[in-house]
């Protein structure tokens, strides 16, 4: 996705009209929107029409008269047990509108090591910096070295909308400090923030429909703390919208400069609310204090609790799990899970329950994992030829 640059937006504005721009870029987003999806019942009605559901959107947005339509919830049990709010098409194209135009901005200001929602980066690009980290922590293993793995509990549904929305305010300032002055570019800026406000503030929850049978959301199915519907009001965030992918980057974007900057760790990753740090050994203790000053920041600055389970203390030599592998300063292999939902996959797939994408896309993390021997077990077991 190229990102939108206001400067070429904002005399673009002056040339057709930000009626015409904004069709413009909403059909822009529609097409990104629409590509490498299965095609739902949803979106083949929005396509059926598009150019009338285009204009249909932009009017609204220019009237203000946009608000988030319901969406269908339903629960996930892979990789783990999740609630996932599916927005219909016409709030996805919304979606990709934000994204192109503040994704790129934003994206210069976080830390290299911060790698979900990213272009060019993501899980096997985190499992791969890991390892390096695991390398220059320990001076290419000429010393000892320790990594600190920590968690947020229950993320996305914790957020603090007014605290969301007032980071995205603030980074929406300064990326338009430029052409504010300006009148046209005073327009885009409004429609930006009235969009993010209408999103942020929106509580799906009360209006969704839920899909999939109710013992789904039965509290020892999916913990409370998982699900949008038992949230106080004023928080939380869907699982499943891009937007709530960008939000969730730029808002945990604070702590990683506090780890980084602040407190000086310079070995650290981040994806979405799973990160680390890792340390030679003689900083190895100030580490394990500073976990305190961590949880102390998250719950205070940004509102949010550190899992006080999912605390994780080793030597690098023994690796640590991230990003469904098991990272080892000379090997990576797939996790338990991993190895498990990729066997379940191939047995399901045998059955008629799965089809080759499924598979395909389980090898294109394993192939760059040392995991051939496992692939070629569960080939064997299933039947298949290795060698295809």
């Amino acid at each position: 996705m190229k990102p939108i640059e206001l400067e070429k937006a904002v005399e673009k504005v002056k040339q057709v009209g930000i009626r015409q721009w904004l069709l413009d870029e909403l059909t822009r987003a529609f097409e990104d929107a629409r590509k490498g999806k299965l095609k739902t019942y949803d979106e083949h009605h929005f396509e059926q029409n598009w150019i009338k559901n285009i204009i249909l959107l932009r009017d609204a947005v220019v009237e203000r008269r946009y608000e988030p339509s319901p969406s269908v919830a339903f629960v996930i049990f892979k990789p783990m047990v999740r609630e996932i709010f599916a927005a219909p098409f016409r709030d996805r194209v919304i979606h990709h509108f934000l994204y192109n135009m503040q994704a790129g901005w934003w994206d210069r200001r976080f830390l290299y090591d911060s790698y979900s929602c990213r272009v060019g980066k993501g899980t096997l690009f985190g499992i791969q910096r890991a390892q390096k980290m695991m390398w220059r922590a320990s001076e290419n293993f000429t010393k000892e070295a320790y990594v600190i793995k920590l968690d947020i509990r229950g993320y996305f549904m914790s957020l603090p909308r007014q605290k969301l929305y007032e980071r995205i305010k603030w980074g929406l300032d300064r990326q338009f400090a430029d052409v504010i002055d300006d009148p046209v570019g005073y327009k885009i800026y409004k429609i930006c923030d009235y969009l993010w406000r209408m999103i942020i503030f929106d509580d799906p929850a009360s209006k969704a429909w839920k899909r999939g049978p109710r013992d789904n959301w039965n509290p020892a199915v999916l913990p409370p703390e998982k699900s949008l519907f038992t949230q106080e009001p004023g928080y939380g965030v869907v699982i499943g919208n891009l937007t709530s992918q960008l939000v969730s980057n730029i808002y945990l974007g604070q702590l990683d400069r506090f780890i980084y900057f602040d407190l000086g760790y310079k070995y650290y990753g981040r994806y979405v609310d799973d990160f680390y740090i890792m340390v030679p050994e003689e900083q190895y203790s100030q580490a394990k204090e500073d976990v305190a000053v961590i949880e102390k920041y998250l719950r205070e600055e940004l509102g949010l609790i550190m899992h006080k389970k999912k605390r994780y203390y080793q030597n690098v030599k023994k690796g640590m799990s991230f990003l469904g592998a098991r990272v080892y300063p000379h090997c990576l292999y797939p996790s338990d899970r991993l190895q498990k939902n990729f066997r379940r996959a191939a047995l399901e797939m045998t059955q008629g329950f799965k089809n080759i994408e499924t598979i395909v896309s389980y090898m294109g993390i394993m192939t760059h994992l040392d995991a051939s021997n496992y692939i070629r077990t569960v080939f064997e077991e299933m039947g298949w030829d290795f060698r295809i």
